[in-house]
């Protein structure tokens, strides 16, 4: 939060203090007054949708104009450990990785390309291996995360899972949308740059990789 506040204009919570207690670590904020975006959506005039979600995408193009330090690979807004709770594995954390080819093999557990493979396998790979660029990533731009007063967006809050990404991964992670907001899947590609062949690619690896 204090990386965007310092680097974007997008509106984040103030970060009052950090602090350690108990074996906890606890973040003490400024709570910003709103509504997330979703509470009465389908009431809203189609121009005060039009409104906040053409607000919305500025804000992502903003996140995604960020570039990672030199040498940085995916990782951390600071270079360490990743959190996504919807990744499988033994631990929420992952990382840091040196790449985004290292990140991918972390992904499909290790497995590299083998004319053996499923079909579908061999094809994620090849799409894996793709040179991505690198972005400043939120991670999940889900409806719940998106505050609201009016017509404005006043606050873009949650931001445990973002770091360092390939450029597909805001996309297909918001794409993930909670079933009591389905909604928001109609709403996504009005904000987001759409990535369907990505959005497919990331499909495959659940399949064979994990479900989120």
């Amino acid at each position: 939060m204090r990386f965007i506040s310092q680097a974007t204009s997008i509106p984040v919570p103030k970060v009052l203090c950090a602090f350690t207690h108990g074996g906890s670590t606890y973040i003490v904020m400024e709570r910003i007054k709103g509504d997330m975006i979703g509470t009465r959506w389908v009431y809203r005039s189609e121009e005060s949708k039009t409104k906040l979600l053409a607000q919305l995408k500025k804000m992502v193009e903003e996140i995604c104009g960020s570039r990672p330090p030199e040498g940085m690979g995916v990782a951390s807004v600071t270079g360490g450990t990743l959190f996504d709770c919807c990744l499988p594995g033994a631990s929420l954390r992952l990382g840091p990785f040196s790449s985004v080819q290292d990140f991918h093999r972390h992904l499909r557990e290790g497995i590299d390309f083998d004319p053996g493979l499923d079909l579908e396998i061999q094809e994620l790979i090849k799409e894996h291996d793709r040179d991505w660029p690198i972005v400043f990533t939120h991670g999940d731009l889900s409806s719940l995360n998106i505050l609201v007063r009016g017509d404005d967006i006043v606050g873009i809050v949650d931001w445990e899972t973002a770091g360092w990404y390939p450029s597909y991964w805001e996309y297909t992670t918001a794409c993930q949308v909670n079933p009591q907001n389905s909604f928001w899947i109609h709403e996504i590609d009005k904000f987001l740059v759409s990535m369907p062949r990505e959005l497919e690619m990331e499909h495959i690896r659940q399949k064979y990789f994990g479900d989120l």
